[in-house]
């Protein structure tokens, strides 16, 4: 095998295990349950084919009907599980989120870039909450919008970050919300220079965050890790004076510790 990534048009290139995953991929927090005809135009499928998927998902237990509902069993969880099972060195990036967090009372979490998100894989969380939403491990946010995102961005080849740039769609979650890719790409290459990411009030109104990357002894990345906060409660001295120094002590500690 090749190492380049396939692509649709590629003989090798499973269809209908892809669509699979796409139905799974689209039951989220505001679409739980779903009937056929949202299934199919939630995935852009015809409803013949939505429907042959969501059965044979269901004869294999991953998704549960109720009357004309579909909804994801907790079986989908062994799916990431595998994930989590094949990277032992969560357990050692989780004792150092929770010491942040005991630390400074500041939610902290390690994510990934996932496609053009970032999905969450550990999460030590304060007793206060941040957001609408409920942040938890498998969580995924745009890439674009959040001090994880953008410090995994800053780590890509320049030929991958111009694709990612190419395609993806920005969008104003709050009036403080980059738009404009151009200035999104200064702001990318700005989180290169100084090796860490502030974000504030652009996927949330009350959210501040920052985040550095995160990388093994070997040098290779593991993701970012990042502090949350409440804009209201914490202010930028807090960030880069206390708060910054502390996350840099513990990737420090991270890439003695995992190999």
């Amino acid at each position: 095998m090749q190492d380049d990534t396939l692509t649709p048009d590629d003989r090798d290139f499973v269809t209908a295990l892809a669509s699979g995953l796409e139905v799974i991929q689209a039951f989220d927090d505001d679409t739980p349950r779903m009937t056929l005809s949202e299934v199919a135009t939630k995935t852009g499928m015809n409803r013949a084919r939505a429907r042959r998927f969501l059965l044979t998902l269901h004869a294999l237990g991953y998704v549960r009907k109720q009357q004309r509902h579909f909804e994801l069993t907790p079986k989908v969880l062994q799916l990431g599980y595998s994930y989590l099972s094949a990277n032992n060195y969560r357990s050692v990036i989780q004792q150092y989120l929770e010491d942040i967090t005991e630390e400074i009372g500041e939610s902290s979490s390690l994510g990934v870039l996932d496609g053009d998100n970032v999905t969450y894989v550990c999460r030590s969380s304060a007793k206060h909450r941040l957001m609408a939403i409920t942040l938890s491990v498998g969580t995924r946010l745009p890439a674009a919008y959040t001090s994880m995102g953008r410090v995994l961005l800053a780590q890509l080849p320049d030929d991958e970050l111009d694709a990612y740039l190419e395609r993806v769609t920005l969008e104003a979650h709050t009036e403080r919300s980059i738009i404009d890719k151009a200035q999104l790409r200064n702001c990318i290459e700005q989180v290169r220079q100084q090796g860490y990411s502030i974000v504030d009030q652009e996927l949330d109104p009350a959210l501040r965050s920052l985040a550095v990357p995160a990388f093994d002894a070997n040098g290779h990345l593991l993701g970012a890790i990042n502090v949350s906060t409440n804009a209201a409660r914490i202010d930028f001295e807090t960030l880069t004076h206390r708060f910054l120094p502390l996350l840099q002590d513990k990737v420090a500690l991270i890439r003695t510790h995992v190999s």
